[in-house]
């Protein structure tokens, strides 16, 4: 399927979405469809992965907004996505829609430079037995002055807390910090980014851990860093 605004703006963005119904890609993604439009980009909504394995699609596209958790990808499919982010195309998301991808696929994992590992529950004698046991109180720390994060203050969520296994080629912008737990195995705090950014051959990835559910996404804090993000990682004119 395949959904195009009537207009031909400056730039294209793909928005690809699905894998786990979990993180209501259709309806997250939905919440910046009129974003991108607004900023200019003629956008088109693919529910299928092929269109990374077409070249010509990929080089004519500035931006990659993907929501797809989970699932597995092809090898002609990554091998698209990459080259073509090698080659000046933009790749955004959150949450597990971009760090929880294609679990199976180390070169997606290797482009990303992220990906999820775990969200803690609350203690046991807590739980009650649905979605919200993994939901806890944290912190989302601002870390730099980039541009996606400027003038943002430390802000707070109840919500999934990702813990994600990252590389030192990521550009960090914003941390959350799991604490020492005695129910947990762990034993003093653990950091890990929230927000961060990676320079990939002539392209831009952006990340951020925030966006499980359409709430998250609709925070203040959280949507300006998103749509902030998008706009960072998009190819500029300059780059074509």
């Amino acid at each position: 399927m395949a959904v195009t605004t009537h207009n031909t703006p400056a730039r294209r963005a793909l928005v690809v979405r699905g894998g786990w119904e979990g993180h209501s890609p259709v309806e997250a993604t939905d919440l910046f469809l009129p974003f991108l439009r607004e900023s200019g980009f003629a956008v088109e909504v693919h529910d299928s992965l092929d269109v990374y394995a077409d070249a010509e699609a990929m080089a004519a596209t500035d931006l990659v907004l993907q929501c797809w958790t989970m699932g597995e990808i092809e090898k002609a499919q990554v091998d698209g996505l990459i080259a073509a982010v090698a080659a000046g195309t933009g790749l955004a998301g959150w949450h597990g829609g971009i760090a929880d991808s294609f679990r199976k696929s180390s070169d997606y994992l290797h482009l990303v430079g992220g990906q999820f590992a775990t969200h803690p529950s609350k203690p046991a004698d807590q739980r009650s037995g649905d979605q919200s046991d993994n939901y806890l109180p944290h912190r989302v720390s601002i870390t730099s002055e980039h541009e996606i994060v400027a003038g943002i203050e430390d802000f707070d969520l109840d919500t999934e807390q990702y813990w994600v296994l990252t590389d030192d080629l990521i550009d960090v912008h914003a941390t959350t910090t799991h604490p020492a737990r005695a129910d947990q195995p762990w034993h003093r705090e653990v950091s890990c980014p929230a927000v961060w950014t990676r320079d990939w051959g002539e392209g831009r990835i952006f990340v951020a851990t925030p966006g499980h559910s359409v709430d998250v996404l609709a925070d203040p804090h959280v949507r300006t860093i998103v749509e902030r993000g998008i706009l960072w990682a998009a190819r500029t004119g300059q780059q074509r």
